[in-house]
């Protein structure tokens, strides 16, 4: 094959989306994650909670802590209010996204509200490495009107959340993993091609409509379905059905590190998790950020 041949990666794992019972009683669906460790890497988790009956999230995620991670809200209906130790409070609404690093430790809650009876959005965990871990907690917080949506000749419309599509940079930045994150929408039976850098995963979660993301994919995946691609190739290439399809994409450079996950907390070994859960149970789990010690010294 010449070298200017692009080669399209193979879907190695496909799954259907389970429901799942979490927060405070809050009836979501997880496409991967505790199970999946560590295909994923270096995503954690995908919990997809649109939803038609408002008894199925009001209960909502009262106050917990987290540790060692990234959490990455993005909302398609309704609203999630979230309030935070760090004295952070709002809205996240429709179209918007969240970006919550929580580094070395936050302690927060999110309450889902409906709005015309509607709700739903996707919350996906981003692990953190060994080296930032303890990083300072940080949000960046983006608008609809922030988000960049490119359309590419042939019906492709892509809204850009992180990474670069035909020169068009999403908001989000300087995220560790070097991740991309993009919502993208085809037509019928359009045909999509996206470049994915040697040596990140790779991997689709389908929210609408249906198509095929392997030439050697024998059905098509459809709503509620996620994909993982192999390693080898450096394209992702896909085929909307009649129907069309609308995805979420995301790649990132694995960490390759010990994981010790424990709830809320993702950190590298056992100790370190037993530690934060010892601090949260003295209240000590909040650091003074290094900009607060800088100012006080």
């Amino acid at each position: 094959m010449p070298d200017h041949m692009h080669r399209a990666r193979t879907m190695v794992k496909t799954s259907r989306s389970r429901e799942t019972l979490e927060g405070a009683g809050v009836r979501l669906h997880r496409a991967f994650g505790y199970s999946e460790i560590p295909a994923f890497d270096p995503f954690l988790m995908l919990d997809d909670f649109r939803a038609d009956r408002p008894s199925d999230y009001l209960a909502g995620f009262p106050w917990h802590p987290h540790r060692g991670i990234e959490t990455v809200t993005y909302m398609l209906e309704g609203t999630v209010e979230h309030g935070d130790s760090m004295g952070h409070a709002g809205t996240v609404d429709a179209g918007c996204v969240q970006w919550m690093t929580a580094g070395s430790g936050i302690i927060h809650q999110e309450m889902p509200k409906p709005v015309n009876g509607r709700m739903g959005g996707f919350q996906l965990w981003v692990n953190l490495p060994r080296k930032h871990k303890m990083m300072d907690p940080r949000y960046q917080e983006i608008k609809a009107g922030e988000i960049p949506t490119v359309a590419l000749p042939g019906g492709a419309s892509i809204r850009v959340i992180c990474g670069t599509i035909a020169g068009v940079s999403g908001p989000v930045r300087d995220i560790m993993a070097g991740p991309e994150y993009l919502d993208i929408s085809l037509g019928p039976s359009i045909q999509f091609s996206h470049p994915v850098r040697p040596g990140y995963m790779a991997a689709v979660y389908v929210i609408h409509g249906s198509g095929r993301f392997d030439p050697h994919q024998g059905e098509e995946m459809e709503n509620g379905t996620i994909g993982l691609f192999g390693e080898s190739g450096d394209v992702v290439d896909v085929r909307a059905s009649k129907s069309g399809v609308r995805f979420l994409f995301f790649s990132g450079k694995p960490l390759r590190e010990p994981i010790a996950w424990g709830g809320p907390i993702v950190m590298n070994t056992q100790e370190e998790l037993q530690q934060a859960f010892d601090e949260y149970e003295r209240g000590t789990f909040i650091r003074v950020p290094a900009s607060d010690r800088e100012q006080s010294s």
